[in-house]
This record gives C-alpha cells, sequence and structure tokens, in this order.
C-alpha cells in the first residue's frame, strides 16, 4: 500500500518541493498550510508519516506536536529553520520522532522518512541486530558474536527501550522517565553511567561508541544504519 504523507509548511515552495520529490518516490502526498488544517487532515485523512514546520501563522509547531499526540501515534518530521538545541529538545520531549533543520538535503529526508515507516519494533518484534550484536526483546536476550551477554534489569530495561524505536534520537527526560520514573527525569548523570555500562558490555571500541550514538545535549539513540 502506498504510503501518505502530510507536508505541514506555511511555504507554498517549501511545499510544492516536498510533493514532487515525494511523489516521485511513490508517496501519496496532501498538503497543510496552518496548525488548524494540519490537526484536521491529521483527523479526517490519518497519514502515514507528518512533516511538520515549526513557524505556521496560526500558532507554533511546538503545539501542533502536543496536539496531535492528544489522540494519535503518527510519526511526526519535524522541518525547521530553529537550528537551536533547546528547539530540538522540546519537540522531541513533546512527542516528534525526527527533527530535520533548514536547508536541508533531501536524500537525507528520505531516509529518515523510509526509516520511520518502516514496520515499528515492540514487544513481539523480532530480533534487532546491528553487526555481530542481536537484541532479542522477546527472549530478553542479547548476544555479541553469538555469546549471551549478562545485563541487569536496569541495563535490559534501557537497552530495549532503545531498541523500540532505533536510529531516533530518545531524550534524557524520554528515557529517564520511562526506565526510572517521573521523580528521576532531570537524573542525566545516573542515566550517563547505564549508557556507558552498556557500552562496556556492547562495543568493540566503548571510547568511540557506534552502536548507542550520543546526540549531545539531547539523548542518544541505537544506531542501525550505515
Amino acid at each position: 500500500m502506498t504510503s501518505h504523507i502530510l507536508i505541514v509548511d506555511d511555504e507554498e515552495p517549501i511545499r510544492r518541493f516536498l510533493r514532487i520529490s515525494l511523489s516521485a518516490q511513490g508517496y501519496r502526498v496532501s498538503e497543510a498550510a496552518t496548525g488548524k488544517a494540519a490537526l484536521a487532515a491529521i483527523g479526517n485523512a490519518r497519514p502515514d508519516l507528518v512533516v511538520l514546520d515549526l513557524g505556521l501563522p496560526d500558532g507554533d509547531g511546538q503545539e501542533v506536536i502536543g496536539a496531535i499526540r492528544q489522540s494519535q501515534v503518527v510519526p511526526i518530521i519535524v522541518l525547521s529553520v530553529r537550528a537551536d538545541e533547546m528547539d530540538k529538545v522540546e519537540a522531541l520531549d513533546r512527542g516528534a520522532n525526527d527533527y530535520v533543520t533548514k536547508p536541508f538535503g533531501i536524500a537525507e529526508l528520505m531516509a529518515r522518512i523510509r526509516a520511520l515507516l518502516r514496520p515499528r519494533r515492540g514487544c513481539d518484534a523480532a530480533p534487532v541486530a546491528v553487526g555481530d550484536v542481536v537484541i532479542d526483546t522477546v527472549r530478553t536476550v542479547v548476544t555479541r558474536a553469538g555469546r549471551e551477554i549478562r545485563l541487569s534489569r536496569r541495563e535490559w530495561d534501557l537497552l530495549r527501550l532503545l531498541a523500540g524505536q532505533p536510529d531516533h534520537v530518545l531524550t534524557h527526560k524520554h528515557i529517564l522517565r520511562a526506565v526510572w520514573g517521573p521523580a528521576h527525569v532531570d537524573d542525566t548523570a545516573y542515566l550517563r553511567v547505564y549508557v556507558n555500562q552498556l557500552r562496556q558490555k556492547l562495543e568493540e571500541d566503548p571510547s568511540a561508541p557506534r552502536l548507542i550514538v550520543t546526540d549531545p545535549g539531547v539523548g542518544y539513540r541505537l544506531k542501525t544504519d550505515s
């Protein structure tokens, strides 16, 4: 089935460029120029993915992300001129799946779209394989080069969370809330300790991690893409 992508941007040239590029890749495309129109389109047309600008004429795109997340789990890629770290963190904390700054490379954007449109890995998913590391969330087993790696319960909870959304950055607060609970959302030093412990067990060179990578000032992601 052809995936349906909703473009939300008040700049018509950007919408036209994205429409042409996405249509050429076989996607079905619809457009909205305001936050209100975007929410209506999401409710009525049920797109498979939303590409969202933050600078909308009828409000901030950050609020649109929050409104979408009240009722929808549709993947959201923010496409914005705002390169400030705090804008990125806020968007991801509100529920965006990815963040791309303008100007952008269309090849990179297409790769990010493909990654988000892949079948989502959940608790019943097939094992996640990254090089010689295999993470089996069903059997609760992780192996490296065929040898089982022993993890503490907290280490496993952290790894499973990252493996549930591979190739997408999860913010510090999101991880801490999910693994340790709401009372620990500011304990980033504590999180860093556990990430380092996982790297020591899973990475060939923990000082230059290739599996669990850092998005500086934002969070971490499990890297499976080349």
